[in-house]
């Protein structure tokens, strides 16, 4: 229980969240905002090759995976994006940096997915829905300043490749939607669309905040857990 305690939290928001406000990182959170209508072409998303990578931390080592995308839409008109819905499956959720038959692996998932975390039995999936997408503004990613160990997060920066694109939409996680801006590269060509980004979330932001970096009262003594999470996703639709 107490390595589940320590390394739980290092996935449990890999989603696309952020509490912090503008100035302070790339993705900017708030009040759910009406979803764009969409207009002209339907393309359908493909499962197969779409993911969303995540990427945790502590100051004593971190743990990444992924969360699979069971379905989802892109609708596009000429070349612009004009609406987009996910769905991702928080029970299919899999930790990579160990093999499913260490002992661990199962009681970490578990954990993963109880009331402390996800809450998985009443809310097993999560929603992104597009609200707005417009140019991506150079030199606007700001980093958010870390307590320093050997495992700091990864800087926003570090983790945005040429962006083309500001996307905004609604995250609903645990019953509860939240508009959320990040930068990713974006793609439309030959009926098809292809999106990657990269950027920091902040996993308290839907009342994930178990181990809460926060309440560290003496974060020299390594007992706590980052907030922030790497994400990174790869989206295709044909």
């Amino acid at each position: 229980m107490k390595l589940l305690q320590k390394t739980g939290l290092f996935i449990a928001a890999a989603l696309m969240v952020v509490a912090c406000g503008p100035g302070n990182n790339t993705v900017e959170t708030g009040d759910a905002q009406e979803v764009a209508a969409g207009s002209g072409m339907t393309l359908a998303v493909d499962a197969s090759s779409s993911k969303i990578n995540w990427t945790g931390y502590k100051p004593a080592g971190k743990h990444w995976g992924f969360i699979p995308l069971t379905e989802g839409e892109v609708m596009v008109e000429g070349e612009s994006l004009t609406g987009a819905r996910f769905v991702f499956d928080i029970t299919g959720l899999k930790i990579e940096d160990m093999e499913e038959s260490n002992e661990f692996y199962g009681k970490l998932w578990g954990h993963l997915q109880s009331a402390d975390f996800f809450d998985a039995e009443n809310h097993p999936q999560a929603v992104f829905e597009l609200t707005s997408v417009e140019p991506f503004s150079a030199g606007s990613i700001q980093d958010k300043e870390e307590f320093v160990t050997e495992y700091t997060p990864a800087k926003d920066s570090e983790l945005s490749s040429n962006p083309t694109h500001w996307i905004s939409g609604n995250l609903t996680m645990r019953g509860v939607t939240k508009n959320i801006k990040f930068p990713a590269t974006v793609s439309i060509a030959n009926g098809s669309v292809a999106a990657k980004a990269g950027f920091n979330i902040d996993r308290t932001a839907w009342g994930l905040a178990y181990g809460d970096e926060s309440n560290a009262v003496d974060k020299a003594k390594d007992q706590f857990i980052y907030n922030t999470v790497s994400v990174q996703f790869d989206i295709q639709a044909n």
